[in-house]
Protein backbone atom coordinates (compact mmCIF):
# COMPACT_ATOMS: atom_id res chain seq x y z
CA UNK A 1 0.00 0.00 0.00
CA UNK A 2 1.35 3.44 -0.91
CA UNK A 3 1.61 5.70 2.13
CA UNK A 4 -0.68 8.68 2.26
CA UNK A 5 1.01 12.09 2.23
CA UNK A 6 -0.34 14.73 4.60
CA UNK A 7 1.01 18.12 5.64
CA UNK A 8 0.89 19.04 9.29
CA UNK A 9 -0.14 22.39 10.70
CA UNK A 10 3.57 23.15 11.07
CA UNK A 11 4.03 22.63 7.32
CA UNK A 12 5.86 19.34 7.72
CA UNK A 13 5.12 16.79 4.99
CA UNK A 14 4.54 13.36 6.46
CA UNK A 15 4.03 9.95 4.95
CA UNK A 16 1.47 8.12 7.05
CA UNK A 17 -0.45 4.88 6.83
CA UNK A 18 -4.22 5.25 6.59
CA UNK A 19 -5.88 2.94 9.11
CA UNK A 20 -7.38 -0.12 7.46
CA UNK A 21 -10.99 -1.15 8.03
CA UNK A 22 -10.25 -4.40 9.98
CA UNK A 23 -8.02 -2.51 12.43
CA UNK A 24 -10.60 0.22 12.84
CA UNK A 25 -13.30 -2.42 13.39
CA UNK A 26 -11.32 -3.99 16.23
CA UNK A 27 -10.74 -0.55 17.72
CA UNK A 28 -14.47 0.19 17.51
CA UNK A 29 -15.34 -3.13 19.20
CA UNK A 30 -13.03 -2.28 22.10
CA UNK A 31 -14.67 1.13 22.46
CA UNK A 32 -18.13 -0.41 22.27
CA UNK A 33 -17.19 -2.87 25.02
CA UNK A 34 -15.92 -0.02 27.22
CA UNK A 35 -19.10 1.99 26.58
CA UNK A 36 -21.34 -0.98 27.35
CA UNK A 37 -19.56 -1.67 30.64
CA UNK A 38 -19.88 1.98 31.64
CA UNK A 39 -23.50 2.03 30.51
CA UNK A 40 -24.41 -1.07 32.54
CA UNK A 41 -22.80 0.43 35.64
CA UNK A 42 -24.71 3.66 35.05
CA UNK A 43 -28.02 1.86 34.57
CA UNK A 44 -27.52 -0.04 37.82
CA UNK A 45 -26.90 3.24 39.61
CA UNK A 46 -29.93 4.74 37.87
CA UNK A 47 -32.13 1.86 38.98
CA UNK A 48 -30.92 2.26 42.54
CA UNK A 49 -31.04 6.04 42.89
CA UNK A 50 -33.74 7.30 40.53
CA UNK A 51 -36.52 4.93 41.60
CA UNK A 52 -37.82 7.60 43.96
CA UNK A 53 -38.80 9.83 41.02
CA UNK A 54 -41.81 9.40 38.74
CA UNK A 55 -41.59 7.26 35.61
CA UNK A 56 -41.43 10.15 33.12
CA UNK A 57 -38.50 11.81 34.88
CA UNK A 58 -36.68 8.50 35.29
CA UNK A 59 -37.08 7.74 31.58
CA UNK A 60 -35.81 11.21 30.65
CA UNK A 61 -32.75 10.81 32.85
CA UNK A 62 -32.02 7.41 31.32
CA UNK A 63 -32.30 8.77 27.77
CA UNK A 64 -30.03 11.73 28.54
CA UNK A 65 -27.51 9.42 30.22
CA UNK A 66 -27.53 7.06 27.24
CA UNK A 67 -26.85 9.84 24.75
CA UNK A 68 -24.14 11.36 26.92
CA UNK A 69 -22.32 8.05 27.33
CA UNK A 70 -22.41 7.10 23.66
CA UNK A 71 -21.49 10.56 22.37
CA UNK A 72 -19.53 11.95 25.29
CA UNK A 73 -17.11 9.02 25.56
CA UNK A 74 -15.48 9.42 22.10
CA UNK A 75 -15.63 13.22 22.19
CA UNK A 76 -14.05 13.57 25.64
CA UNK A 77 -11.37 10.95 25.04
CA UNK A 78 -10.41 12.24 21.60
CA UNK A 79 -10.07 15.80 22.87
CA UNK A 80 -8.16 14.79 26.01
CA UNK A 81 -5.76 12.45 24.18
CA UNK A 82 -5.44 14.34 20.86
CA UNK A 83 -7.46 11.97 18.72
CA UNK A 84 -7.44 8.65 20.55
CA UNK A 85 -9.94 6.57 22.47
CA UNK A 86 -9.10 3.46 24.48
CA UNK A 87 -9.71 1.30 21.43
CA UNK A 88 -7.52 3.48 19.23
CA UNK A 89 -4.77 3.45 21.86
CA UNK A 90 -4.84 -0.34 21.89
CA UNK A 91 -4.64 -0.56 18.07
CA UNK A 92 -2.18 2.29 17.54
CA UNK A 93 -4.63 4.60 15.77
CA UNK A 94 -5.19 8.34 15.94
CA UNK A 95 -7.72 10.77 14.47
CA UNK A 96 -6.16 13.79 12.75
CA UNK A 97 -7.45 16.60 10.57
CA UNK A 98 -7.25 16.25 6.81
CA UNK A 99 -4.25 18.59 6.86
CA UNK A 100 -2.45 16.39 9.37
CA UNK A 101 -3.07 18.71 12.32
CA UNK A 102 -4.55 17.60 15.65
CA UNK A 103 -8.28 16.94 15.88
CA UNK A 104 -10.27 19.92 17.14
CA UNK A 105 -13.29 19.94 19.44
CA UNK A 106 -15.71 20.75 16.61
CA UNK A 107 -14.40 17.80 14.61
CA UNK A 108 -14.61 15.43 17.57
CA UNK A 109 -18.19 16.56 18.22
CA UNK A 110 -19.19 15.99 14.58
CA UNK A 111 -17.61 12.52 14.66
CA UNK A 112 -19.39 11.69 17.93
CA UNK A 113 -22.81 12.83 16.68
CA UNK A 114 -22.42 11.02 13.36
CA UNK A 115 -21.13 7.91 15.15
CA UNK A 116 -24.23 7.81 17.35
CA UNK A 117 -26.36 7.57 14.19
CA UNK A 118 -24.22 5.44 11.88
CA UNK A 119 -22.80 3.06 14.49
CA UNK A 120 -25.37 2.79 17.27
CA UNK A 121 -28.70 3.50 15.57
CA UNK A 122 -27.84 1.97 12.17
CA UNK A 123 -25.58 -0.78 13.62
CA UNK A 124 -22.46 0.38 11.78
CA UNK A 125 -23.62 -0.44 8.25
CA UNK A 126 -23.20 3.06 6.76
CA UNK A 127 -19.80 3.42 8.43
CA UNK A 128 -18.51 0.20 6.87
CA UNK A 129 -19.87 1.01 3.41
CA UNK A 130 -18.49 4.55 3.45
CA UNK A 131 -15.08 3.30 4.64
CA UNK A 132 -14.93 0.78 1.79
CA UNK A 133 -15.83 3.41 -0.81
CA UNK A 134 -13.60 6.21 0.48
CA UNK A 135 -10.00 6.10 -0.82
CA UNK A 136 -8.84 7.30 2.62
CA UNK A 137 -11.02 4.89 4.58
CA UNK A 138 -13.33 7.59 5.95
CA UNK A 139 -16.64 6.86 7.59
CA UNK A 140 -19.48 9.37 7.35
CA UNK A 141 -18.39 11.15 10.52
CA UNK A 142 -14.89 11.66 9.10
CA UNK A 143 -16.30 13.08 5.87
CA UNK A 144 -18.37 15.71 7.67
CA UNK A 145 -15.70 16.49 10.28
CA UNK A 146 -12.80 16.70 7.83
CA UNK A 147 -10.75 14.06 9.65
CA UNK A 148 -8.93 10.85 8.84
CA UNK A 149 -7.81 7.95 11.02
CA UNK A 150 -4.15 7.04 10.68
CA UNK A 151 -2.02 4.20 12.00
CA UNK A 152 0.87 5.30 14.19
CA UNK A 153 2.47 1.86 13.94
CA UNK A 154 3.16 2.11 10.21
CA UNK A 155 6.72 1.93 8.89
CA UNK A 156 8.80 5.04 9.38
CA UNK A 157 9.46 6.83 6.11
CA UNK A 158 12.87 8.32 5.34
CA UNK A 159 13.14 12.09 4.97
CA UNK A 160 13.06 13.62 1.49
CA UNK A 161 16.42 13.61 -0.35
CA UNK A 162 18.76 16.57 -0.11
CA UNK A 163 18.85 18.96 -3.06
CA UNK A 164 22.11 18.55 -5.03
CA UNK A 165 23.60 22.09 -5.04
CA UNK A 166 24.63 21.76 -8.69
CA UNK A 167 20.99 21.32 -9.73
CA UNK A 168 19.38 24.10 -7.68
CA UNK A 169 19.21 26.42 -10.69
CA UNK A 170 17.46 23.77 -12.79
CA UNK A 171 15.06 22.56 -10.06
CA UNK A 172 13.87 26.10 -9.30
CA UNK A 173 12.50 26.39 -12.86
CA UNK A 174 10.71 23.02 -12.96
CA UNK A 175 7.07 22.62 -13.92
CA UNK A 176 5.89 19.70 -11.71
CA UNK A 177 2.12 19.81 -12.16
CA UNK A 178 2.13 16.71 -14.39
CA UNK A 179 4.14 14.66 -11.89
CA UNK A 180 1.78 12.22 -10.16
CA UNK A 181 2.05 11.25 -6.47
CA UNK A 182 2.59 7.61 -7.48
CA UNK A 183 5.61 8.54 -9.61
CA UNK A 184 7.08 10.66 -6.83
CA UNK A 185 6.52 7.87 -4.31
CA UNK A 186 8.22 5.35 -6.63
CA UNK A 187 11.24 7.62 -6.98
CA UNK A 188 11.40 8.19 -3.22
CA UNK A 189 11.28 4.48 -2.47
CA UNK A 190 13.96 3.78 -5.08
CA UNK A 191 16.37 6.35 -3.61
CA UNK A 192 15.77 4.97 -0.11
CA UNK A 193 16.48 1.38 -1.17
CA UNK A 194 19.16 1.98 -3.80
CA UNK A 195 22.12 1.12 -1.52
CA UNK A 196 20.74 -2.42 -1.09
CA UNK A 197 20.49 -3.04 -4.86
CA UNK A 198 23.19 -4.50 -7.06
CA UNK A 199 24.84 -1.95 -9.37
CA UNK A 200 23.28 -3.37 -12.55
CA UNK A 201 19.76 -3.45 -11.11
CA UNK A 202 20.19 -0.05 -9.51
CA UNK A 203 21.39 1.58 -12.71
CA UNK A 204 18.65 -0.01 -14.81
CA UNK A 205 15.91 1.08 -12.39
CA UNK A 206 17.38 4.57 -12.09
CA UNK A 207 17.40 4.95 -15.88
CA UNK A 208 13.81 3.71 -16.24
CA UNK A 209 12.34 5.80 -13.39
CA UNK A 210 14.21 8.93 -14.44
CA UNK A 211 13.13 8.56 -18.06
CA UNK A 212 9.50 8.22 -16.94
CA UNK A 213 9.68 11.28 -14.68
CA UNK A 214 11.50 13.32 -17.33
CA UNK A 215 8.46 13.03 -19.60
CA UNK A 216 6.31 14.68 -16.88
CA UNK A 217 8.52 17.66 -16.04
CA UNK A 218 9.94 20.63 -17.88
CA UNK A 219 12.51 21.84 -18.69
CA UNK A 220 14.28 18.52 -19.33
CA UNK A 221 17.22 17.55 -17.13
CA UNK A 222 20.68 18.82 -18.07
CA UNK A 223 22.52 16.36 -20.33
CA UNK A 224 24.91 13.93 -18.70
CA UNK A 225 23.55 14.20 -15.14
CA UNK A 226 23.39 10.82 -13.36
CA UNK A 227 19.77 9.82 -12.77
CA UNK A 228 20.01 9.64 -8.96
CA UNK A 229 20.83 13.36 -8.89
CA UNK A 230 17.86 14.15 -11.11
CA UNK A 231 15.47 12.19 -8.89
CA UNK A 232 16.85 13.79 -5.73
CA UNK A 233 16.50 17.28 -7.22
CA UNK A 234 12.90 16.70 -8.34
CA UNK A 235 11.79 15.27 -4.99
CA UNK A 236 13.57 17.94 -2.95
CA UNK A 237 12.03 20.73 -5.04
CA UNK A 238 8.58 19.13 -4.81
CA UNK A 239 8.95 18.93 -1.02
CA UNK A 240 10.07 22.57 -0.82
CA UNK A 241 7.06 23.75 -2.80
CA UNK A 242 4.69 21.75 -0.59
CA UNK A 243 6.09 23.56 2.42
CA UNK A 244 5.76 26.93 0.69
CA UNK A 245 2.12 26.23 -0.19
CA UNK A 246 1.33 25.69 3.49
CA UNK A 247 2.41 29.26 4.32
CA UNK A 248 0.16 31.41 2.11
CA UNK A 249 -0.03 34.27 4.60
CA UNK A 250 2.72 36.38 6.09
CA UNK A 251 6.21 36.80 4.71
CA UNK A 252 7.30 34.16 2.19
CA UNK A 253 9.36 31.34 3.70
CA UNK A 254 13.09 31.45 3.28
CA UNK A 255 14.15 28.64 0.96
CA UNK A 256 16.42 25.99 2.32
CA UNK A 257 18.85 26.79 -0.47
CA UNK A 258 19.72 29.61 -2.82
CA UNK A 259 19.99 29.43 -6.59
CA UNK A 260 23.57 30.20 -7.62
CA UNK A 261 24.77 30.04 -11.21
CA UNK A 262 25.00 26.46 -12.44
CA UNK A 263 28.27 25.03 -11.14
CA UNK A 264 30.21 22.36 -12.94
CA UNK A 265 28.67 18.96 -12.25
CA UNK A 266 29.10 16.92 -10.15
CA UNK A 267 29.75 18.91 -7.02
CA UNK A 268 26.91 17.49 -4.88
CA UNK A 269 27.15 14.56 -2.56
CA UNK A 270 25.52 11.46 -3.98
CA UNK A 271 22.29 10.05 -2.42
CA UNK A 272 23.91 6.60 -2.49
CA UNK A 273 26.37 5.25 -0.01
CA UNK A 274 29.00 5.32 -2.74
CA UNK A 275 28.61 7.11 -6.03
CA UNK A 276 27.75 4.66 -8.84
CA UNK A 277 29.19 5.07 -12.32
CA UNK A 278 26.99 6.75 -14.94
CA UNK A 279 24.18 4.55 -16.20
CA UNK A 280 25.39 2.21 -18.91
CA UNK A 281 22.79 -0.55 -18.69
CA UNK A 282 20.48 1.03 -21.28
CA UNK A 283 21.53 2.24 -24.75
CA UNK A 284 21.75 6.01 -25.27
CA UNK A 285 18.55 7.54 -26.51
CA UNK A 286 17.51 11.11 -27.03
CA UNK A 287 13.79 11.63 -26.61
CA UNK A 288 11.61 14.21 -28.23
CA UNK A 289 11.72 16.24 -25.05
CA UNK A 290 15.46 16.69 -25.28
CA UNK A 291 16.34 14.37 -22.38
CA UNK A 292 19.70 12.69 -22.86
CA UNK A 293 20.18 9.73 -20.50
CA UNK A 294 23.49 9.41 -18.68
CA UNK A 295 26.19 7.57 -20.58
Amino acid sequence: MVPETVVTGDAVVLDVQIAQLPVRAVSALIDIAVIMVGYIVGVLLWATIVTQFDDALSAAILIIFTVLVMIGYPVIFEIATRGRTLGKMAMGLRVVSDDGGPERFRQALFRGLAGFVEIWILTGGPAVICSLISPRGKRIGDVFAGTVVISERGPKMPPPPVMPPALVWWASTLELSALTPDQAELARQFLARAPQLTPDVRNEMAYRITTDIATRISPPPPPGVPPQYILAAVLAERHRRELARMRPSGPPPQPAYSAPPPPSYPSASTPYATAPPPVAAAPPHTGSDGFVPPS
